[in-house]
């Protein structure tokens, strides 16, 4: 699939996504390309249909191009629920368990996944897979003592590459935190991988998005189409 098509999947998946969202919503907006797609269409409702919510972003990069339509975004601590999240995912499998953070913004969109009351990822159908981890798994470290970090990723076999950015510098996240990717290639025991990485001290926060979702809406050549978690 080339670059063309996939985004023409991400599009639709997005603009299919955007008709949850109704008049006095407050809507969790993800962070991706995909999500770009959503915002876009959301911004054209704003535009020209006068849909009025209120949105809770993931990042700041997501908070600049929903402001620039004119949506209201406020921060998480001033709503005391949100009724949908919309996000993206790198990877979902049929159990419902995914892979966050290809785009260094996992901390957030769990965050905010957690005090929602729906979650609905959008993704093209390349990112539904058998078995999650052909994805490198993201995590959110804090900088000070990174190194030690790594290391002991390396003795448990996780393959971890310190992400760095276009000048060859550690990426930071919205929280100024470094993330390490684990080339892991399969995940075939997810629950118990996220146990031992969230009590490494040092770990702020994993891409293991697991039995989270709702709804995962897939950009199908055939027109979008729904899986539904049976399991929520």
């Amino acid at each position: 699939m080339d670059k063309a098509q996939q985004d023409a999947l991400k599009k639709a998946a997005g603009i299919e996504a955007a008709k949850l969202i109704t008049d006095g919503m407050i809507a969790g907006l993800g962070t991706g390309s995909t999500v770009r797609f959503l915002v876009d269409e959301l911004g054209r409702r704003v535009k020209e249909e006068g849909l009025q919510f209120t949105g809770v972003t993931t990042s700041r990069r997501t908070q600049e191009q929903a402001e620039g339509y004119g949506i209201k975004i406020v921060d998480i601590d001033d709503v005391d629920h949100i009724d949908v999240t919309i996000d993206g995912a790198d990877e979902v499998d049929k159990n419902f368990n995914g892979i966050k953070g290809g785009g260094a913004a996992l901390l957030w969109e769990k965050i905010v996944a957690t005090n929602s009351n729906q979650i609905v990822w959008i993704v093209d159908e390349s990112k539904v897979v058998d078995t999650i981890g052909k994805f490198p798994l993201p995590v959110e470290v804090i900088p000070f003592g990174a190194g030690h970090v790594i290391k002991k990723f390396e003795a448990k076999g996780y393959k971890p590459v310190l992400r760095l950015d276009a000048e060859g510098k550690p990426v930071r996240t919205d929280e100024n935190n470094y993330v390490v990717d684990l080339h892991l290639e399969r995940i075939d025991h997810p629950q118990d991988l996220a146990e031992d990485l969230i009590t490494t001290v040092g770990v702020v926060e994993h891409g293991l998005f697991l039995n989270m979702v709702d709804k995962v809406i897939v950009g199908d050549p055939n027109g979008p189409r729904v899986m539904t978690n049976g399991n929520k």
